[in-house]
């Protein structure tokens, strides 16, 4: 197995939900965001997202806008990126998926794209704004370089969609549960049972649910109906807060991982 398909297998071996934590590759800036994965890989993260900073992240809210922009500042670009995940390979074998806008592959080419990105130790890629259908080219690179790809299906996502999404899809289909665009929200979209179910129905690979789980009731909510449970704003918002200062940095994400991390605690059922 690979490492996202092992990681899976070992939450469920545990009977409970992947954790998937995320976080924008060089926020603040380089040695604080290495410093910043190693504490959510040591608190108990499952699987790894790094958002690639991108100049216009449509569907990021103002939290993750906001770290884009940091890293962008303090000098982070696609080779900067690679070079986080080659320093984090260093200590951990925790799964790395990439959270990308498809103009930054089709820039670099995406045969070359995901030849480096293999290189460097990623093993997913989530290209937000790439249809399926037009995804051919990126889809046969990820697949001769032994990357996972991963595709998003909206509560808005008709019927007909879901085969052709997960027909793309060889990581795990991440399920956006609600409309719009990420950020921390006080309460769950109603239906995620529902609509996982859905998916289901059309993969056997698992499905994971993302966008605006900011507290542990959250994360037990979504675990209870998915595979795997992703959480960003929340956790990119203890950089955001203490964006000067490295240890408050790092210690305000292992809180906070650890309170997310209750939710996950009791097991499915």
């Amino acid at each position: 197995m690979n490492r996202i398909e092992k990681a899976f297998a070992q939450a469920h071996a545990e009977n409970r939900g992947a954790f998937i934590g995320y976080l924008c590759a060089g926020d603040p800036n380089f040695e604080s965001s290495l410093e910043a994965c190693r504490a959510v890989i040591e608190t108990g993260v499952d699987i790894l997202e790094l958002g690639v900073p991108f100049s216009d992240p449509l569907a990021d809210g103002l939290t993750n806008q906001l770290a884009a922009q940091r890293a962008i500042e303090s000098g982070i670009n696609s080779s900067r990126v690679l070079d986080l995940v080659r320093a984090v390979r260093a200590f951990s074998e925790v799964p790395i998926v990439f959270y990308t806008y498809y103009n930054l592959v089709f820039a670099q080419g995406s045969e070359g794209y995901a030849e480096r990105a293999k290189a460097a130790g990623v093993d997913g890629i989530l290209t937000l704004d790439l249809p399926p259908e037009e995804a051919d080219e990126h889809l046969e690179a990820c697949t001769r370089h032994g990357i996972k790809t991963v595709f998003i299906v909206a509560p808005t996502t008709p019927e007909t969609r879901l085969e052709i999404i997960c027909k793309a899809t060889t990581g795990f289909v991440y399920y956006v549960s609600r409309e719009g665009v990420t950020g921390e929200q006080a309460a769950m979209s109603e239906g995620i049972q529902r609509n996982v179910d859905a998916i289901k129905a059309h993969t056997d690979l698992p499905v994971v649910v993302g966008f605006g789980i900011s507290n542990a009731g959250h994360v037990r909510t979504v675990a209870q109906a998915a595979d795997g449970v992703v959480v960003g704003s929340a956790i990119v918002n203890c950089i955001a807060e203490n964006p000067n200062d490295p240890k408050a940095i790092t210690d305000a994400l292992r809180a906070k991982m650890r309170s997310l991390l209750e939710g996950n605690a009791l097991g499915k059922g």
